[in-house]
């Protein structure tokens, strides 16, 4: 038997491991038991297939029929004005002497509101006086001459009549006579004259001290003390007056909805710096030409069409002075109300058929089955049921999925 020979052996060199490489199999150590976590989850979770006479609607977005309250309104925008507002000015030229009220001051009627330096109209004015005691003056002599013309001419008559005096002699002293008449009738027309004018300049004097003609508030002061003011131009203002315990609503209402707006119907509104809280009037009255209408109009007819707005008016108290002239309000016209009706979203019935009816499809007993409905008034968001549909029922929108078990075509 031969002697084996023994291989050499192999040296082999063990590489150090480093840190990367410890990091790497640890994170493919730990995606494979996450894989396999998930696999015995999907195993041991069961599946959830859709059942053909389950509940149909579990997994679809359905509303819900309720009852509540709706309101067909008409919206517009509004802004709030008083009810009466003055502007107080001069009708008289001079330099306002003095101010007698400070802005936000409640005024009442007759009130002095400003002076204007009198010194020109008390100086007319007695002008006027000096003028009118002179006329008179003139008056006085030229009735005394009156009479004297009136007795020589009675002499003259009496002579005339004895054939002591000539026909010439008689005819001058009536043309005398009749002559201090006629300056007496001219001056006595001056006088009148003069005293119409006396009675203006005195009117202008009292114009010198400006009064309020009404009650209310200053809401402006437009002039200052020591301006002077012109009249002869035009009537120069002072200040301005409103009256703030009522103020007007001004709302704009649409050529599309005008045609249903009409006066005496509810109205509320709100603000916008206090939307939660509504006041609610009565519309007085719906103007009947559009606003701005009373603006001239481009020449030719052209320019570019513009929407075309009405002004409906009404009222409201300001006890507490909370509404101010200018805010901005939103305003909802009432044309009909119901209370306690069955109502659904508007966005569950879709577009009506001709005849006015909708076509919807409602869950009942896990299926869904098609009906017909008749709905009555509507707001922006709800419509009213009258019939087809009952509280509590659950309505699929028109833009929903088909449902997967087949819909009952109602008998």
């Amino acid at each position: 038997m031969g002697v084996r020979k023994s291989r050499p052996m192999q040296s082999f060199h063990i590489e150090p491991l480093t840190a990367a490489r410890k990091a790497a199999r640890l994170r493919r150590g730990g995606l494979a038991v996450l894989a396999a976590s998930l696999a015995l989850l999907i195993l041991a979770t069961p599946a959830r297939l859709p059942k053909a006479t389950g509940d149909a609607g579990a997994d679809l977005r359905t509303v819900t029929v309720a009852i509540g309250d709706i309101e067909s309104t008409v919206l517009a925008s509004a802004t709030l004005q008083a009810v009466n507002q003055v502007n107080i000015g001069a009708q008289v030229s001079g330099q306002v002497q003095s101010l007698k009220v400070t802005l936000g001051q409640e005024v009442g009627k007759g009130d002095l509101i400003a002076e204007i330096d009198a010194t020109p109209q008390k100086n007319e004015l007695r002008n006027a006086e000096a003028a009118l005691k002179s006329q008179e003056a003139q008056l006085r002599a030229k009735q005394i001459a009156l009479r004297l013309a009136e007795s020589a001419l009675q002499r003259q008559r009496v002579m005339l009549e004895r054939d002591a005096s000539s026909r010439a002699d008689y005819e001058s002293a009536e043309a005398t006579r009749d002559m201090a008449r006629a300056e007496t009738a001219a001056l006595e027309a001056q006088i009148e004259q003069a005293r119409i004018q006396a009675d203006k300049v005195r009117f202008d004097l009292g114009r010198a001290a400006i009064r309020a003609p009404m009650g209310g508030t200053v809401i402006a002061i437009v002039t200052k003390e020591g301006q002077t003011l012109n009249s002869a131009q035009q009537v120069p203002t002072i200040v301005r007056l409103a009256r703030l315990d009522t103020l007007q609503v001004k709302a704009q209402i649409s050529e599309v909805d005008v045609a249903r707006v009409k006066a005496g119907q509810a109205v509320y509104f709100t603000l916008m710096g206090n939307p939660g809280r509504r006041y609610h009037a009565r519309l007085e009255v719906v103007e009947p030409v559009p606003d701005g209408a009373n603006q001239e109009a481009p020449a030719g007819g052209g320019g570019a069409a513009s929407a075309v707005y009405y002004n409906a008016l009404f009222s409201v108290p300001n006890p507490d002075g909370g509404l101010r002239i200018g805010m901005t309000a939103q305003v909802s016209v009432v044309l009909a109300r119901a209370s306690q009706v069955v109502t659904v979203a508007r966005a569950a019935l879709g577009e009506p058929r001709p005849d006015g009816r909708y076509v919807v499809r409602v869950l009942k007993e896990g299926r869904f089955e098609t009906r017909e409905v008749r709905a009555g008034l509507g707001d922006h968001l709800n419509i009213q049921i009258l019939d087809g549909l009952k509280a509590g029922e659950r309505v699929l929108p028109p833009d929903g999925p088909a449902p997967d078990a087949a819909s009952a075509d109602a008998a």
